[in-house]
Formats: structure tokens, sequence, C-alpha cells
């Protein structure tokens, strides 16, 4: 980590970036971050997301730090061009949130996926053969069919996961959660539309939401920094991690994730658009 060095960091404001899939990675580098705003005492946070989502358990390990941070820091999320499923569900963990008019966001919604490579298989003659200790151990197994029950257990992980962002989403934006339902249904909307349904606070840009961050420490937006607080990489790291965005895309990227956990034998279980 590349922390600021004796900086009056009570006229300041942190910024944290979370600008990618959210998984492992993620989780451990934006938990660091968070601890050390709380550790230097920075009256105020600007959290910038950029994400289509990512995994269940590490977006909800995110929030849950900023809800214990909100405690001691105002926390202002500022949605970029894209804030959805899972970066909404970590954006819930600020008091308030801006989003631009055309940001992409909502995708509300758990999904588990799996591949199906049985016809594959048999054309080319390869088979497996399984020894498990219970039915259900090679549940989404690539080389066979998904059974009923099988279906069954894995939309029950399903709705159980969905009630709890349901719930998230209805406690930080102070809705019923029959009112989230509503349009909790994995559609996506943009920002315009979030602001009409109560899922963000304001229409703006991330300068607006750095201002109103100061505003809610008390401190004067003209006068006020952000600091950011992010990992140093290597410059070799940097112009490969750049060049490499330029030829994925954003979908490339899902597919990447999907593609790595299929292949390793692991279910798929995202909040992602």
């Amino acid at each position: 980590m590349i922390w600021p060095f004796k900086r009056k960091n009570a006229k300041q404001i942190a910024r944290i970036e979370v600008a990618e899939v959210i998984a492992s990675s993620t989780r451990k580098r934006v938990l660091k971050a968070l601890k050390h705003v709380e550790e230097r005492k920075f009256p105020a946070l600007l959290l910038r997301i950029d994400s289509p989502g990512g995994t269940v358990g590490d977006s909800q390990e995110i929030f849950n730090a900023l809800k214990r941070l909100q405690e001691k820091v105002k926390i202002v999320a500022s949605f970029g061009n894209i804030s959805a499923s899972g970066g909404v569900y970590i954006g819930m963990g600020a008091e308030n949130i801006i989003a631009n008019p055309g940001t992409i966001t909502g995708s509300i919604g758990v999904i588990v996926r799996g591949n199906n490579l049985e016809r594959l298989l048999d054309k080319v003659g390869v088979s497996f053969k399984v020894i498990k200790s219970g039915p259900y151990k090679d549940i989404l197994a690539f080389d066979r069919e998904l059974t009923s029950e099988e279906a069954d257990i894995l939309q029950t992980l399903i709705n159980t996961s969905y009630q709890q962002f349901v719930q998230t989403v209805a406690e930080a934006r102070q809705m019923g959660i029959e009112t989230v339902q509503t349009f909790a249904d994995g559609r996506i909307f943009t920002g315009q539309q979030a602001l009409e349904l109560g899922v963000v606070d304001h229409l703006g840009s991330e300068e607006d939401a750095r201002r109103r961050a100061a505003e809610l420490a008390g401190l004067d937006p003209d006068k006020t920094k952000c600091v950011p607080i992010e990992d140093k990489k290597p410059p070799l790291s940097r112009l490969l991690s750049g060049g490499e965005q330029q030829r994925t895309g954003l979908g490339a990227a899902v597919n990447w994730v999907e593609f790595e956990l299929a292949t390793n034998g692991q279910p798929l279980w995202l909040y992602r658009p």
C-alpha cells in the first residue's frame, strides 16, 4: 500500500476506488484501505465505484466494513460508468450515493451458473469416472445435466442470497422490502431511474460527490482535497494492466471470471449484471 505521509488528514477526504469485478483480491485491498482510513482518522471517505458486480461473500464483507466505518467516518459513494449488482451492494455501505444520470446500475439479484459440456465431450470421446461422498458433491459438474433435485437446492441457495440482498437495500435506503422487490428483479437502469426509485440520493459527478463528502464532514468543499488510498503497483504491472483493460473490455472481464470458476469445477455465485 502507498499511504499519505504526515498529512493533515482531519482536513482531507480519503478516496478509495473499486473499478473491477469484485473478488477476493478486491476485498483484501479495500478492507486494508478502509482500515487505513479509520486509523488515520480521515473525517470523510469518497468511495468511487465502477464495477459490474462480483462474488457474494466479498461484496458482503466490503459492505459490512463500510457500515462499521460509518460510525466514525462520513461516507459518500460515487457511481461511475457502471455500478451494478455487487457494485450496488457495496454502495449501500455509504450514507449518501451520487450517480451520473447515465450510470448503468441496478441488476439487484444473484445468479449461479455452470457449464454443460456433455455433448461436446461425447463427440470427442471423453468421459469421467466420479466417486463422491454424497449425491450432490459434484453439483454443477460440467459433464452432465443438472438434476431436478440439484436445481431445487441451488434455487433455495439463490433465494436466500437474494433475500439478503433485498434486505440490505431496504435497510440502507429506508424502504420496505416489498418496494425493493418491485425493481430488484435483475433489471438494470440508469442513474436517473435509480434516483426516481430511491436507490441513489443525487445525480452528479465524482466532483459533486467530493463536495458532498466535505460538507457532511463540516469541511470547506472549495479547500478540501481527496487523498487516494491505493496499491502501489510496479510500472510494468500498470502498463500491462492498462493494455489488458483495452483488449478485453467489461464483458470479457466478467466472462473471464466465469471461465476461471467453471474450469476449476466451482459454482459461479455472483452479484452481476
